[in-house]
């Protein structure tokens, strides 16, 4: 009796110790409802970034996770890394003019991506050359319009932007200032995509297919990242108003932009500036950028 007494005590408080586990207080399990949609989307896209197709099965489960958080955006999700993988291994891209076979009206809209400025607001050599593309272009298509998208980012020159300069451009080479859209405050690709995007749907309803224009190395995430934005912006996947169906490039001796930038820029669609800036400044010589806070949307 006295053995059996005297353990007592010690098996009441083990007790009181292992009740919380399973009690009102406990800690709860891991859910589908406490998994965070954005860290989810970020894992997702560097994950792909990294390894690709060879982590096919860790993307598959990563998608099946975020599909019980929110299964529209998985299914948009899933279709970006579709459209991501097609931008980078089956896209034809067209040199010095877009194809033959393209609308020859105001449904069609040329993109073409800015490039940085001189520090005293002129333009360089290399964004000279896409818009010799761009030109080429919009005499072979004379009903198309063109944006021309790209903010300030001469140094020395806060007035410049690279849309205006390439606005100009065109209108001195005789295009009609009436077919020319100018979108001129973004600052990366990311940007050029979110911001002309929202022009087009607010002031160009007719607009539903756009051909970008840009260097070579330029076009896949052109591409990818107009295609993202319109798909996240859709009523619902397989609705968009706008899809890219063509480009025309002008071929740089030299450049490449890594899937990883593309994963920043796909970061920066999806809401995360500051996760996205932090992935371009280590990864590409990129010029300086605006605080995160004034976000991409």
């Amino acid at each position: 009796m006295f053995r059996r007494a005297k353990m007592l005590p010690l098996l009441l408080l083990c007790l009181l110790l292992l009740l919380p586990a399973c009690g009102k207080g406990a800690e709860p399990a891991p859910s589908a409802a406490t998994e965070n949609e954005s860290a989810l989307i970020e894992e997702l896209v560097t994950f792909y970034a990294k390894y690709g197709d060879e982590a096919a099965e860790q993307n598959a489960a990563l998608l099946e996770r975020l599909r019980a958080v929110d299964p529209d955006a998985a299914a948009r999700w899933e279709k970006i890394l579709t459209l991501w993988k097609s931008a980078n291994t089956d896209l034809e891209i067209h040199p010095g003019v877009l194809p033959d076979g393209l609308p020859d009206t105001d449904e069609l809209c040329l993109v073409v991506l800015g490039f940085q400025l001189n520090p005293d607001g002129s333009m360089r050599p290399e964004l000279v050359e896409r818009l010799k593309v761009a030109l080429a272009s919009a005499e072979k298509y004379p009903h198309a319009l063109i944006v021309c998208t790209g903010g300030g980012t001469a140094a020395a020159n806060k007035s410049a932007t690279e849309a205006g300069c390439m606005a100009e451009y065109l209108r001195e080479q005789g295009v009609a200032p009436e077919r020319i859209i100018v979108e001129d405050q973004s600052q990366t690709t990311a940007q050029n995509a979110a911001f002309t995007c929202r022009i087009l749907e607010e002031s160009y309803p007719q607009v539903r297919q756009l051909a970008i224009v840009s260097s070579d190395y330029h076009i896949a995430t052109g591409v990818l990242l107009f295609s993202a934005q319109a798909t996240l912006t859709a009523e619902e996947v397989g609705k968009e108003r706008c899809t890219v169906v063509s480009n025309a490039a002008w071929p740089a001796p030299s450049g490449s932009l890594s899937t990883m930038f593309q994963a920043g820029a796909l970061i920066e669609l999806a809401g995360d500036v500051k996760t996205a800036y932090e992935i371009y400044y280590d990864t590409y010589d990129i010029h300086p950028l605006p605080s995160p806070e004034s976000g991409t949307n």
